[in-house]
């Protein structure tokens, strides 16, 4: 779900190929012919899934693939792609399932393209990713064993890239007023006019304002890292060790999209996935404990951050309500994928605010305290 520091939408413009140009340029680009290729749903990249045969680089047969092509406005920022992009690499060999690139036939990572109808000076980055193979964790039951895996992988990744990468790109993940970074709650007000006028809108006016006054004094207080930033049902790819759909045991089996990376906290990536998490929940309310708790078996929180806990999700519910609509006014096509977290997201958010943090926080607390006294579920 990337965009550009400042979000105008004017400037934000998603590719808009078709199947026939994609093609071409996965020949033309990385020297590799196409023999099955269709689009995936995206917010404001655009995404192909590529079979192709011949691959130079491996054994004879069909291999698969993701064409990423990036948006204008980020395809301007070749440092923070590669970055993106190292991060990735260097996960994979730490063993985390994430996409490693297929090199262009120049032996490049990525390649700036011109591209699309009536393109004119407009130009995309363009990459081919591997493909990882697995369900999302949207299009599953998650039971307490894989919430708990999950907030134990985000804690995990968030760790290991901030002990142990080291690249002259990552200071282009410090991205100042990026819209999606936690930290920028507050440049919301400028898109709430998407929402028009009625209850929802008072919700978040109301987030924004609690947000300013309770959680941004206490940023200095938390401890920094990078966050991988999107943690969410659609980019957590599992697959079920057991026949029995009824009694599955999941394991994570890819990480996608890294186009939301920043320098944040790790308060930051464990809200992020709690409200995520949420989404598909049968027992929304009941999330947070389970992944707070996989989180903490690496990385526990301090006090503070515990406190903004419930601020900091209500927050990202705000951000993905917000952005969504306001995209949408500008990408109407798009708007049934630029929705999907509106489908149960408002009714979870405010269902939240009504019962308050101190219900909310016990619930979430006195969970994750369990796993202290006995094994995970």
């Amino acid at each position: 779900m990337s965009s550009g520091n400042n979000f105008q939408p004017q400037s934000l413009t998603k590719p808009a190929l078709g199947v026939k140009e994609a093609m071409e340029l996965v020949e033309r680009v990385f020297g590799l012919k196409v023999s099955w290729i269709r689009q995936l749903p995206s917010y404001d990249d655009q995404n192909f899934h590529v079979r192709v045969s011949g691959d130079k680089g491996a054994a004879e047969g069909a291999h698969d693939y993701v064409l990423k092509i990036t948006n204008s406005e980020d395809s301007q920022k070749p440092d923070l792609i590669e970055a993106q992009t190292q991060v990735m690499m260097f996960l994979s060999t730490e063993g985390f399932p994430s996409p490693t690139p297929y090199l262009t036939k120049e032996g490049t990572m990525m390649s700036l393209e011109a591209a699309g109808v009536g393109a004119g000076d407009r130009q995309y980055m363009v990459r081919l990713l591997s493909y990882l193979p697995g369900l999302p964790v949207a299009k599953v039951a998650a039971n307490a064993q894989l919430l708990y895996e999950i907030g134990k992988l985000a804690a995990t990744l968030d760790k290991t890239l901030s002990e142990k990468f080291y690249h002259p790109s990552v200071k282009s993940l410090h991205r100042g007023q990026f819209i999606w970074n936690l930290a920028n709650v507050p440049l919301l007000d400028q898109y709430n006019y998407a929402l028009g006028q009625n209850e929802h809108r008072e919700v978040v006016e109301q987030v924004i304002e609690q947000f300013k006054k309770k959680v941004v004094p206490k940023l200095s207080h938390f401890r920094a890292c990078i966050n991988h930033g999107d943690l969410n049902d659609h980019n957590i790819l599992v697959h079920s060790s057991s026949a029995s759909l009824g009694n599955a045991q999941y394991r994570v089996s890819g990480i996608l999209d890294f186009g939301d990376m920043s320098y944040g906290y790790y308060v930051f990536e464990v809200a992020i996935a709690i409200m995520y998490m949420m989404i598909e929940s049968s027992e929304p309310l009941s999330v947070g404990g389970h992944v707070l708790a996989g989180f903490e078996s690496v990385v526990p929180l301090t006090e503070e951050e515990r406190g903004a806990l419930f601020l900091l999700v209500c927050g990202r519910f705000a951000q993905s309500l917000v952005i969504a609509a306001h995209t949408a006014l500008r990408y109407p096509e798009n708007k049934e994928y630029l929705m999907i977290t509106a489908k149960t997201g408002w009714k979870h958010l405010m269902t939240m605010f009504a019962i308050g943090q101190e219900a909310v926080e016990k619930t979430w607390f006195e969970t994750a305290k369990a796993y202290l006294e006995s094994a995970p579920a």
